[in-house]
């Protein structure tokens, strides 16, 4: 948290120092032209979930995870000779987390490698909002990495909107380009796959994993109070889609890792309603329908509100209820057919349903938080999640602004 803090008064800091220029009209119309900083956004937040249905041990045993996220985005803008805006953002975001579901990969030890890991994953994006034409157009690239895995990550996207901004068509097309490590559960390892485990045996067997997504939506405008949002995004992954430490245990007591196809096309569809009940409160619903080729169908229902409690003050209550089925390979422990290729006992790809509730509270005074301008507001989130299965989870967010 206290490097948090320093960087945050660092960049309130260059903040200040660049608002702080004096522009003679002379220069003024140069000026104008600079990249400047628009925003800077810092984020951190404690995950901590428990349950009983590792995939790890089969289905089994603890889910015990804690995660420590922290985020950071800085945002500039400049204008073009043509009055074309360019935004970018530089986003870096790093992850600490325990888990002791992947702690008994290797049982036997006293904590394996993977009992815990660090995650880091930057990204830079860029777009150009051109008002004669009304379109907007962007890329951006982003890198994640973590002990097995790692991903590069491209995306374009293009957008045209009405005369009249009321009406707005996207289109962006995505893909992610993985290598997954390939880790074994201890019991399971040859002589050979040993001497690739651990962070100290060498380098370790990868696979590409790769994802393929076109997102298509259609936003408009009803009347003052109502917008709506159509959206659909169709994706196709191949490769290694099995996670290789995830241990399988059939009806004749034998035991192997998780096999699932090496590809899966999905298909989700959502639908996103605004609505302005007043100046002081905004209702926003979602609804999405899910399927895909490995035998999934899901439900997700999202509602949040948003009331001005002060023009200042606002509070933020929502609620997500998500239910679907198991996709085709799944079965409990001991329950997989040894005759069947496929086989998976993950829950997170079973027949299980979810709920999400929560509320966040954000300070938004107009000299700014502590009377510091730039400091433009604060937020705090507090989540709440149960599964069908019994896992529980509580997350906790600090969202802080600058601008």
């Amino acid at each position: 948290m206290k490097k948090i803090i320093l960087t945050a008064g660092l960049l309130a800091g260059m903040l200040f120092r660049t608002s702080g220029q004096n522009t003679s009209d002379k220069n003024e119309y140069y000026e104008k032209r600079q990249l400047k900083v628009d925003e800077v956004n810092l984020v951190t937040s404690y995950y901590h979930q428990e349950g009983n249905n590792s995939a790890v041990t089969g289905g089994i045993g603890t889910e015990k995870l804690s995660d420590y996220a922290n985020s950071i985005d800085l945002k500039l803008s400049k204008f073009d000779a043509k009055n074309r805006q360019h935004n970018f953002t530089l986003d870096f975001n790093i992850d600490y987390y325990t888990s002791a579901s992947s702690d008994n990969i290797d049982p036997r030890s006293i904590s394996s490698a993977s009992s815990a890991d660090i995650h880091v994953y930057p990204s830079i994006t860029w777009s150009m909002k051109d008002p004669k034409n009304h379109t907007t157009k962007g890329a951006s690239y982003s890198f994640s990495s973590e002990y097995d895995y790692q991903s590069h990550g491209f995306t374009l996207n293009w957008a045209k909107a009405s005369k009249d901004n009321n009406r707005e068509f996207s289109v962006k097309g995505s893909a992610f380009l993985d290598r997954a490590s390939i880790i074994l559960p201890v019991e399971l390892r040859t002589v050979s796959t040993t001497t690739i485990q651990g962070r100290g045996g060498g380098k370790l067997e990868t696979k590409p994993r790769n994802s393929y997504s076109l997102a298509l939506s259609l936003s408009q405008v009803i009347n003052d109070r109502l917008q709506v949002l159509v959206v659909t995004e169709p994706s196709y992954q191949e490769g290694f889609l099995s996670t290789s430490f995830h241990r399988i245990f059939f009806t004749d007591g034998k035991e192997n890792i998780e096999r699932l196809p090496g590809n899966r096309l999905k298909l989700p569809i959502g639908v996103r309603v605004n609505y302005f009940l007043g100046d002081n409160t905004i209702l926003r619903g979602f609804y999405r329908f899910y399927a895909d080729s490995w035998g999934m169908v899901a439900h997700t229902i999202n509602l949040e509100g948003s009331y001005k409690i002060t023009p200042f003050v606002s509070v933020s209550p929502y609620y997500r209820f998500n239910a679907q089925t198991a996709v085709d390979y799944f079965e409990a422990y001991g329950k997989h057919d040894p005759t069947k290729l496929y086989h998976t006992s993950d829950y997170d790809i079973g027949e299980i349903n979810t709920n999400f509730i929560g509320s966040g509270i954000r300070l938004a005074p107009v000299n700014g938080v502590l009377g510091m301008k730039h400091w433009s507001s604060i937020e705090l989130r507090y989540g709440y999640y149960t599964r069908s299965t019994g896992m529980v989870a509580n997350i906790i967010t600090l969202h802080t602004k600058f601008k």
